[in-house]
């Protein structure tokens, strides 16, 4: 746990005790501030006192009192309508922050000078953040791992010197932390997702470049630059004085890395200096990829890793949970569990990876469908449509894929299996790449990545990948909304009482 002391002696009203709540208000209680927390869902608010949280509807407290509100990332900050706590916490002057702000503020007054590398992108940011922490956990160095990623931020050990905090953070995450300052801020790439919470793609640009312009002096911001969203960051971070790596997979670049094949070449001042071979990693197939172990690369370096160790490091990374997953073969066919593609973006990673695919998608569909995914239909030998999106998808599939509404995972996966085995084919694929959210059928596409690979090793003869890896914890909800029938701000419990009678801040 990382203590926040920079409120101590202070009240702080905190809402969402859902996934990084609860490990919020237990920072903050550590440190030494008063803390009144609530969640619009019960059982949220039992687990909350079970932990010796103050648990108290945040509409009958005195705002007066409060000096700031410290919000989950799933709650609505602006759009489609700033959430009713928000709404007090304005009118009552009361700054709205989150757990990274958090953070960054106790980062400034334990260990200033600790390494803190941050990283956002519309896709790729979680196995960049793993593959980052990775290379640094392999040469030698003292790694703390979380965010939006898995674990808390404030569940981490806290910052000291020589330690480093690799950081996952969403657009929402961003939104919260005003103060956000890395050593090493990442922009992987910028599509549109999420603009029900932003409102446009222009809202949703300008939150994440935060992350690029928080960059503290003498920092390094690496920044993809295949969209014109983030190739505009760039320019506009290098005139401000930031020192910039900037990354393609798709041109050569006379300063920064850039992909050439199977191969990424890193140039300074017009020259090569360095050529890092990515054929035969199989967690880092694809060009998605190849733009994540760009990045990665470019990160280590500036925290003085050198070439040649990040090259060894990198052929041993065993790839994310859920993110082109290998899960196992039988005979010629591969498995891929790539279920955190919640959206046609990072579907169409996995599609440009793999010929002959036997394809489940669906789920709980997002704006725009797979409409933009038809470039890439001839790839696809046969789909298999789940959940709520199947009529649609099977409607945008027409007669380009042959398809067939399976309905459940199961279905899909045993069809799957059986056309793929019978189809002779010299390397089919049964890809889970469902460009849809879970949450018709899942409370999170972990668990859905889960089932998936639980069906696959179960089919008789398939040999399970022994580096599929359990997932990390991270929740969908935190990047795109609650599941689908839960309530929308809670993602645990905790019933209100607090021991000893009214609470003070009752009015």
């Amino acid at each position: 746990m990382i203590p926040v002391t920079v409120f101590k002696d202070r009240t702080v009203a905190l809402f969402g005790l859902g996934g990084s709540g609860i490990p919020t208000a237990l920072a903050l209680i550590a440190g030494g501030a008063r803390v009144v927390a609530y969640d619009d869902a019960e059982r949220s608010r039992l687990k909350a006192g079970e932990e010796g949280i103050l648990v108290q509807d945040l509409r009958t407290i005195d705002w007066s009192a409060v000096d700031a509100l410290v919000l989950s990332p799933g709650v609505p900050l602006t759009h489609p309508e700033p959430h009713w706590a928000v709404r007090l916490a304005r009118n009552a002057g009361v700054e709205v922050i989150g757990d990274i702000e958090l953070f960054c503020r106790e980062r400034q007054v334990s260990a200033r000078r600790s390494p803190f590398v941050a990283i956002t992108g519309t896709n790729g940011k979680s196995t960049t953040t793993a593959l980052i922490a990775h290379l640094l956990r392999t040469a030698g160095r003292d790694v703390q791992m979380g965010g939006n990623i898995g674990t808390a931020i404030l569940s981490l050990a806290p910052p000291k010197p020589g330690r480093v905090h690799v950081i996952e953070c969403s657009s929402y995450q961003i939104d919260l932390a005003p103060g956000l300052d890395p050593t090493v801020g990442v922009q992987l790439n910028l599509t549109p997702d999420h603009l029900d919470r932003h409102g446009t793609l222009e809202n949703y640009a300008a939150v994440k470049e935060h992350l690029v312009t928080g960059v503290e002096r003498g920092g390094t911001a690496v920044i993809g630059v295949d969209d014109d969203f983030s190739a505009a960051m760039a320019d506009r971070a290098e005139r401000a004085g930031t020192h910039v790596v900037r990354v393609s997979v798709r041109r050569p670049l006379a300063d920064g890395i850039w992909r050439e094949g199977e191969t990424l070449v890193v140039s300074e001042g017009g020259a090569e200096r360095f050529r890092l071979p990515l054929g035969g990693i199989g967690a880092l197939r694809g060009a998605h990829n190849a733009q994540n172990a760009a990045a990665a690369f470019a990160a280590v370096r500036a925290l003085g890793l050198a070439p040649e160790v990040i090259a060894v490091a990198m052929k041993r990374f065993p790839g994310l949970a859920h993110r082109m997953e290998e899960v196992g073969r039988k005979g010629d066919v591969l498995f891929v569990n790539d279920s955190k593609a919640t959206n046609a973006d990072a579907a169409e990673r996995a599609l440009l990876s793999f010929e002959d695919i036997f394809w489940i998608l669906g789920g709980k569909p997002k704006a725009g469908g797979i409409d933009p995914l038809a470039p890439h239909f001839a790839r696809v030998r046969k789909a298999y449509l789940i959940g709520e999106a199947a009529p649609d998808f099977a409607a945008a599939l027409g007669g380009a894929v042959p398809h067939e509404i399976v309905g459940t995972l199961d279905n899909a996966v045993a069809a799957a299996a059986r056309d793929a085995e019978a189809s002779n084919l010299a390397h089919p694929v049964v890809l889970l790449s469902p460009a849809c959210a879970s949450f018709d059928q899942y409370p999170n596409f972990e668990v859905r990545g889960d089932a998936f690979r639980d069906l696959v090793t179960a089919l008789p003869g398939v040999t399970a990948n022994p580096k599929s890896t359990a997932p990390v914890a991270q929740t969908e909800p935190a990047r795109g909304g609650p599941p689908h029938g839960m309530p929308p701000h809670g993602l645990g419990g905790n019933a209100g009482g607090h021991p000893g009678g009214k609470p003070p801040f009752a009015r």
